[in-house]
């Protein structure tokens, strides 16, 4: 009787604590999504910079519905289409390949074939920067050595080099969205195709790819979002040769104009943000409610397809991806390293000199500091709170369960310079003593920001894995509900907590867009001081740093693909 008098205490608390903890974590999400946000509109209507006094009009919008923006969204609409269209051809051919066929080291290529995703995509522009420069790239150059032209048949500061860097770095993307997606196919659909009389050719359009229309559909979606939102190829190869879409547009409002044009800026980067939302309801209109399940309660297995003789040419087409997109920019940045100026490849220019520059610069040591400390710090943090996340959205039916998920996804839909125009604003709002613009918490909070859609995803896609059966059995033999946490859900997800960590962590040093904004001299990052060094020329110390960051980067990888397969033959 003492028992069962004492539960309702304890459920009413628990169910208190919940309540709490819930709008706890609604308050965090709306202080890094919603306030930003906010202070972004608040910012496009208000005509004066962050700080200063000023009164409120449609100035900037006007100037962002001018025709000369117009024409830099057409630029942009282009440029990403392109790029979508390309990447999703090549991709889907790839996940293909390497989940539906017998190709010879499927599961080398798998990961050769993704690794480009993990590279910061501001170190290979800088590398093919020095491939495929017109004058003095080693493309070039070596094209020069043999013909005896005088013509470059490469020139990457151009449409075609903006939408090449792109591609790089989109295919890979891609392919990890669709591989998965392939291989949960049922083959049962396309045995039975076969057996009605189709051709292979019939059977994979028609049954294939209609049966991954959801993942290709929502790969394409987010290829399309994450090229509008793309900067770093555009900042290196377009912003000097006319090719000027909305990402450098907002980045030379606020930077490389006389006055800068806050309100502009901030007008544009709202407008982006509605537009990339409008995309998503446009997608899920598509889908609607058709139904594409093919992985059912009966038996299922999916089976490869025989290639014969076309293995070896399907091996070959899919390593030429990873030649170009790893190994050309990698040993490009590691030869131009070891001589005195870019584009002067003789013997007697070989020198350790480069190395020398780059130990003695102490405000590069100290912008590496601050960025594997904010890469820890923000991985973490981000992580914990999309644990937290997670539980909340996928593990309990609490009544805020749908707000906290809708909070957590929305900023996938700022781009990085977009989300510090809205923390830029937000800062220069807080009350007096609380001063955060130009330290390290803002680069902080608009790390952990940035990095919450795609660390939640990862920790939902794990806890919707574990049976409810696992809580209630644990819960039944008297485990409380903190030690059932402890030993059994975070026991059993760490592995993917870890995972996610290492995507975090990866993202955060190769983030460029926000903390270009961001950042001051106290808390410079290592993007920043590259961005600087490319920008004086300095090509040779690029190469150096860019060479161990991607060392770090690829240990990383290792890492990561090491403990995915330690959990897959333990489970």
């Amino acid at each position: 009787m003492r028992f069962a008098a004492q539960r309702p205490t304890s459920m009413y608390r628990s169910s208190r604590l919940a309540f709490f903890g819930t709008l706890l974590v609604i308050l965090i999400l709306c202080g890094l999504a919603v306030y930003p946000l906010s202070m972004l509109f608040y910012g496009s209507i208000h005509s004066t910079p962050p700080g200063i006094v000023g009164e409120f009009n449609l100035g900037g919008y006007e100037r962002a519905l001018s025709t000369s923006t117009l024409h830099v969204v057409f630029t942009t609409i282009k440029v990403a289409v392109i790029n979508t269209i390309l990447s999703m051809l090549i991709a889907t051919t790839l996940a293909w390949i390497i989940a539906r066929t017998d190709v010879p080291y499927g599961g080398v290529l798998e990961v050769l074939i993704s690794l480009p995703f993990f590279l910061p995509p501001i170190l290979t522009a800088m590398a093919w920067g020095m491939l495929g420069n017109p004058t003095v790239g080693s493309i070039n150059l070596a094209w020069r050595y043999i013909t005896g032209s005088d013509t470059a048949i490469v020139n990457v500061y151009s449409y075609g080099g903006v939408v090449w860097h792109m591609m790089q770095h989109s295919i890979p993307f891609i392919f990890l969205l669709l591989v998965d997606a392939f291989r949960n196919i049922n083959s049962s659909f396309e045995e039975a195709s076969r057996m009605s009389g189709a051709s292979p050719t019939r059977t994979l359009f028609k049954i294939t790819l209609m049966l991954a229309l959801p993942a290709i559909l929502n790969a394409a979606t987010l290829t399309l979002i994450v090229s509008i939102e793309s900067f770093e190829s555009a900042l290196i190869f377009g912003l000097n040769s006319g090719v000027n879409v909305i990402t450098t547009e907002i980045y030379s409002a606020l930077n490389n104009e006389v006055s800068p044009q806050y309100q502009y800026g901030t007008a544009l980067s709202f407008l982006v943000m509605v537009s990339l939302f409008l995309i998503i309801l446009i997608q899920r209109a598509i889908l609607g409610t058709r139904s594409y399940q093919s992985v059912t309660g009966k038996g299922f297995g999916y089976t490869v397809s025989k290639l014969g003789k076309w293995r070896w040419i399907l091996f070959s087409y899919s390593m030429a991806f990873f030649m170009i997109s790893v190994v050309m920019p990698i040993s490009q940045l590691l030869a131009g390293s070891f001589f005195k100026f870019f584009g002067f490849y003789k013997l007697n220019m070989l020198t350790m000199e480069n190395y020398y520059a780059v130990f003695r610069n102490r405000a590069l040591h100290e912008a590496a500091a601050n960025t594997f400390i904010l890469a820890f710090a923000g991985a973490t943090a981000a992580m914990i709170l999309s644990a937290v996340i997670a539980y909340i959205s996928v593990r309990t039916k609490l009544p805020g369960k749908k707000a906290v998920e809708l909070l957590a996804w929305l900023p996938f839909l700022m781009p990085g310079i977009v989300l510090a125009i809205g923390f830029l604003w937000a800062f220069t709002m807080l009350p007096g003593p609380i001063q955060i613009y130009g330290t390290m918490w803002a680069l902080l909070i608009a790390y952990i920001t940035l990095r919450l859609p795609i660390s939640a995803s990862v920790m939902s896609a794990a806890y919707s894995q574990l049976s409810f059966d696992i809580e209630e059995c644990s819960r039944v033999h008297g485990a409380s509900w903190w030690r059932t946490l402890w030993r059994i859900l975070i026991a059993l997800t760490w592995p993917s907590f870890v995972v996610g960590w290492v995507i975090a962590f990866s993202g955060i040093i190769r983030e460029v867009s926000a903390s270009v904004l961001l950042y001051s001299t106290q808390s410079e990052v290592l993007s920043v001081s590259l961005l600087k060094l490319w920008s004086r020329g300095q090509s040779e110390q690029v190469a150096v740093i860019a060479l161990g960051v991607m060392t770090v980067t690829v240990i990383l990888r290792w890492a990561q693909l090491t403990l995915l397969k330690k959990n897959s033959l333990s489970a």
